[in-house]
């Protein structure tokens, strides 16, 4: 399998004051084309800041990185940003959708800010597209506050998707989310890795990693545990389940 990351020896050192935080320690590894990864761990335990590195939202101290064949280890800020728009989508657990903007709109933004000379009638072709995949494109006119949590995280992940990115990297997706709409959401993952999506994504929820492939679990900077995920869930199962649970309690009320 081709990875899309590699890791080698990296270390992230915080500098504070007259004490050194060490979040991430010597970590190495390797993540294929087409994974669905769950990265996992407690409060401290080094995920969020393995998270960033992995978005080239920040550089580690030491080690090597190379992002889709790219070593972006030591590139500066300019080459960062450049890199996160051409092959990372991002989905965060809060949307981050402006509110004065349609779904649309938000889906479009993304591409504003790319080097191809795209024209507008081409971004408006992919944004309407993005929407499809995620199963939304009929809001596409309605601003977040007129959509659901569970429509407003589509909206976000037809964002990250707009680009064509490498991989899309998944910060607690469900954390705002009721149990149905989380499951929904995991369904959507789910489908795009079916495609060849890579997928990684930070979660302090076991129920949810069960619906990736691999967990990969932190502590105290380290990597613990990167083990093959044995008892899969199907979204579209645990749906199901849902839904009849649902309307046995209906019928017995």
């Amino acid at each position: 399998m081709n990875s899309i990351i590699q890791l080698e020896h990296i270390d992230k050192i915080y500098h504070t004051g007259e004490v050194d935080v060490h979040a991430v320690r010597d970590v190495s590894m390797q993540i294929g084309k087409g994974e669905f990864v769950a990265i996992m761990g407690a409060s401290g335990s080094g995920k969020s800041t393995m998270m960033n590195i992995l978005g080239c939202l920040d550089r580690p101290t030491r080690g090597k990185y190379l992002l889709d064949g790219v070593d972006v280890s030591q590139l500066d800020r300019d080459e960062l940003a450049s890199i996160r728009n051409q092959k990372i989508g991002f989905v965060f657990q809060g949307f981050n959708l402006l509110s004065r903007t349609s779904a649309l709109e938000n889906v479009e933004l993304p591409m504003m800010y790319t080097r191809t000379n795209m024209r507008s009638h081409e971004q408006r072709e992919r944004a309407v597209k993005a929407l499809e995949i995620v199963g939304l494109v009929e809001r596409a006119g309605h601003h977040p506050n007129q959509l659901s949590g569970g429509q407003q995280q589509r909206v976000a992940i037809a964002r990250a998707l707009v680009n064509q990115p490498a991989m899309l990297l998944a910060d607690e997706p469900t954390g705002n989310l009721d149990t149905q709409t989380s499951i929904e959401i995991m369904g959507v993952f789910q489908k795009l890795n079916d495609e060849g999506i890579t997928i990684i994504m930070v979660t302090h929820e076991l129920d949810i990693a069960s619906y990736t492939k691999r967990n990969i679990i932190m502590r105290d900077g380290r990597i613990v545990s990167d083990t093959a995920v044995a008892n899969r869930l199907s979204a579209v199962e645990e749906l199901r389940k849902l839904r009849e649970a649902q309307q046995a309690v209906q019928l017995a009320s």
